[in-house]
């Protein structure tokens, strides 16, 4: 995944998180302390996912230490693909889906770092066109939620000093 996108989606998670603890009824704030560190491990997880191009054909996986948790990923001969099928999202963009032999389907990557070199890789060695394949979203939707989630997190530190202040003046 590209880092852009990736660090992006952690601030999301990160802003969108830290402060239930905090706003939450004193009974619930052991349980959402423990959930808060566990989201984040999964998130990372979610957000590790990556794409080899070998001789053989492509491969789509997550590291070892998340595996086990998540989707397997997926493997395909470069001899195997037949073709690549567009299919509309609901917020008006666009995937792609490397076909096989055998009429499975395998969601081609499309949030990933170097995403125009891979595409030449791809379309290289499996011989299918990419001409019509593109990022799912542009990179500067990421950097407009990169820097709102940034200002989030720092409105939110801000608060968080402002209340770790309020009971030494009250107490003062």
């Amino acid at each position: 995944m590209a880092p852009l996108i990736r660090f992006t989606l952690l601030a999301l998670y990160l802003a969108l998180v830290l402060p239930l603890p905090v706003l939450a009824p004193p009974g619930l704030r052991p349980s959402l302390a423990l959930a808060v560190p566990l989201g984040l491990v999964l998130v990372l997880a979610i957000t590790s996912e990556r794409v080899v191009i070998g001789a053989d054909g492509v491969r789509v996986e997550h590291p070892a230490w998340c595996r086990w948790l998540l989707r397997r990923g997926w493997q395909l001969d470069w001899s195997a693909m037949t073709g690549l099928t567009p299919v509309g999202t609901s917020q008006g963009g666009r995937v792609f889906y490397v076909r096989d032999q055998n009429g499975g389907a395998y969601l081609l990557p499309q949030r990933i770092a170097r995403f125009e070199t891979f595409l030449a890789h791809f379309s290289q060695r499996s011989g299918l066109s990419t001409a019509g394949v593109g990022r799912i979203s542009p990179p500067w939707t990421y950097r407009l939620l990169a820097l709102l989630c940034g200002l989030l997190l720092a409105g939110e530190l801000v608060v968080g000093l402002l209340r770790l202040q309020a009971p030494l003046a009250t107490t003062l």
